[in-house]
């Protein structure tokens, strides 16, 4: 049987889970919203124990400008900033994913979707099946039989 790689979109899953409690914030005792990295970890603990990957690692963006933004500058340009109180929960999502000790790629000048595009091509080239688990709607261009949204 073909072994299953799963590659989450850190930032998406964190957005997505920021996002979802916007009306209801979870904060902590220190005034800190937690709800990114509370829906993070839900995420993953159900992914973890439903799907029972084979391989599991998580692609997070760089604050750096890609290689798009170098050649259109107005690539993204109408996209919001970050919300600030998200900003200090990726390092903290960022510190969970090392305490579950699931390998983190993130690499200047490139999305984490280009991350995960190639690292589910190399792996249906291995005969493995990936899914790439992200809300993010561009990956769809990658899904065939071998690599799933």
């Amino acid at each position: 049987m073909a072994k299953r790689l799963f590659l989450i979109d850190g930032m998406a899953i964190a957005y997505r889970a920021y996002f979802s409690l916007i009306r209801t914030p979870l904060i902590n005792s220190k005034g800190m919203n937690t709800s990114a990295i509370y829906g993070f970890v839900n995420a993953l603990n159900k992914l973890i124990d439903d799907e029972k990957p084979d391989y599991i690692a998580v692609a997070f963006d760089t604050k750096e400008p890609t290689f798009r933004h170098k050649k259109y500058s107005e690539y993204k340009a109408n996209r919001e900033a970050m919300p600030d109180d998200l900003i200090p929960q990726i390092d903290k999502i960022k510190e969970v994913v090392s305490a579950f000790n699931i390998p983190m790629t993130e690499k200047h000048g490139f999305e984490a979707d280009d991350i995960i595009g190639t690292l589910v091509k190399r792996a249906e080239k291995e005969g493995a099946i990936s899914y790439m688990v992200t809300a993010d709607k561009d990956y769809m261009q990658l899904v065939n039989k071998k690599i799933f949204l």
